[in-house]
């Protein structure tokens, strides 16, 4: 669970980026849990007018790699991605969805998050793998 000056950390990260762009923000969670959430509207459907599955992916992938960022030495270490999947089990149309995280591995050089994407009703929309390599920043 991160704390309220960790959410607006996190949050203050999104400013100018894609998470700004499709309206992620970083939310209170249960214990041992991160959550993000993002509306879904025009600026996050497929041309069919759902949830697109690149929105779900970035949602999941920016919970996991700011998380990530959080848990390091963010003077002496950086977070890069190198592996995201997800099984899209649920349309959505409209409201918010909610990615939820758990730490499964955190690692010297690797952290692995798996994350549940739910929808308002609470409902299973997606499941999703990232794994994030932590990398020494050169001087």
């Amino acid at each position: 669970m991160l704390t309220t000056e960790q959410i607006a950390i996190g949050n203050t990260f999104f400013k100018g980026t894609l998470m700004e762009t499709l309206g992620i923000e970083l939310v209170q969670s249960a214990p041992g849990t991160v959550a993000a959430t993002m509306a879904v509207e025009a600026r996050t459907h497929q041309p069919m007018g759902s949830l697109h599955g690149g929105a779900t992916v970035a949602l999941a992938e920016s919970l996991g790699s700011t998380c990530s960022y959080l848990l390091v030495d963010a003077e002496k270490q950086a977070v890069v991605g190198i592996e995201v999947n997800a099984n899209h089990i649920k349309s959505v149309r409209s409201g918010m969805v909610k990615a939820t995280g758990r730490l499964l591995h955190k690692g010297r050089a690797t952290h692995v998050w798996d994350i549940q994407v739910t929808n308002d009703k609470n409902e299973l929309v997606a499941v999703c793998r990232l794994t994030n390599l932590i990398i020494d920043r050169k001087p």
